[in-house]
């Protein structure tokens, strides 16, 4: 291990526990030596992807590896990220490498992979104490986030060999689509009238696809590593959802966890980012920065809006049918019904014009 541990990690005994030895020996018959005594120690933060620092031919690294349990089809694609995070970094600095792939899942119950490790500040749901005396921290914190999601789309993907990633052609179709059935099936007692609604808006809303571009799909500010002097990336983690697609629906995935003051209590309870802590740009100034660095049409955005804000009441609907179901007693999911059907309501309000 690191001579340092990073503040960010779990003590060994809060560490999801995964079978080291076999990793060793697995890893071994390829030449790489795993340190793991002590054993690794996961990274704190998310509910989803385990992570951990390791220490792989004398370095440190990050294993990283699918949450417990049964997943749906296609999630938490490890063969995939590996795939996307084997030739950005070619493109883009601020993209960790993926050194390893084991796509065996018999040697860790799932397959996994090996990435660079990069140190840094990673801002969760609260501004750091070393940050809240900094002068107009919203606003570069502002810049970087816009700054980084308008670089990721300015890749070019054939340019990387990764032209033939996803299916770009129906994107947005197929999300509306996916996204009330998904909802349907996730939805509280007495939502079903408000998921229908949504759904025909959207329907009847639908836009064509932009000119597509490579997607993060779950671009936020806890998803990225910051050099602590000046709030540079020096990471984008968490790519495992990465395909081709329209950009403006990727910048409205970022948007909804953007909260402003007034905003319903669900939007804050979610606890995603920091946005009114830390003084981050309005929404609306948000949307105009990003049509400047980007050159893209924002006309029909209030469609990627709402399509987006769905998407995540959907989130936290289906963590939330977890609880509800019994198939998990983590305490940490049993508010998550009621913030997605908060949020489920305020995206009523967005389609309707009486919010943004």
């Amino acid at each position: 291990m690191p001579d340092e541990i990073p503040a960010d990690t779990r003590s060994a005994i809060e560490s999801v526990s995964l079978d080291w030895p076999r990793a060793r020996a697995h890893l071994a018959t390829l030449g790489h030596v795993l340190e793991i005594e002590p054993p690794p120690r996961q990274f704190a933060g998310g509910l989803a992807n385990l992570n951990y620092l390791i220490r792989l031919d004398g370095a440190p690294a990050v294993l990283r590896r699918p949450p417990l349990g049964e997943l749906p089809a296609g999630s938490h694609d490890m063969a995939r990220e590996h795939r996307i995070l084997s030739r950005l970094p070619d493109a883009l600095a601020f993209v960790p490498r993926s050194l390893f792939l084991c796509a065996d899942a018999a040697v860790l119950g799932a397959p996994f992979q090996i990435l660079e490790y990069r140190p840094g500040l990673v801002i969760r749901e609260h501004v750091p104490p070393s940050l809240t005396t900094r002068p107009r921290l919203g606003e570069r914190l502002s810049q970087v986030l816009l700054g980084t999601i308008a670089a990721i789309h300015a890749v070019d993907p054939a340019a990387i060999g990764l032209d033939d990633l996803g299916r770009p052609e129906g994107f947005l179709a197929r999300a509306v689509a996916g996204w009330h059935r998904r909802g349907m099936a996730a939805k509280e007692d007495g939502t079903e009238a408000l998921h229908v609604e949504i759904g025909a808006w959207l329907e009847a809303h639908l836009v064509a696809d932009g000119p597509p571009g490579l997607l993060h799909n779950d671009f936020k500010l806890n998803n990225m590593i910051l050099d602590p002097t000046d709030l540079s990336p020096v990471a984008v983690v968490d790519w495992d959802q990465g395909t081709r697609g329209d950009p403006l629906f990727d910048f409205a995935t970022l948007l909804s966890y953007w909260v402003h003051a007034d905003d319903p209590r669900p939007m804050h309870d979610m606890a995603q980012m920091p946005s009114v802590e830390a003084g981050l740009c309005s929404r609306a100034d948000a949307v105009a920065a990003y049509a400047r660095l980007t050159g893209r049409d924002v006309s029909d955005f209030l469609f990627h809006r709402v399509l987006a804000m769905y998407k995540l009441s959907v989130i936290f609907l289906q963590l939330g049918m977890r609880w509800r179901s019994g198939a998990t007693e983590d305490p940490r999911y049993a508010p998550f019904s009621a913030i997605g059907t908060g949020i489920l309501e305020f995206t009523h309000e967005i389609a309707q014009g009486r919010a943004f």
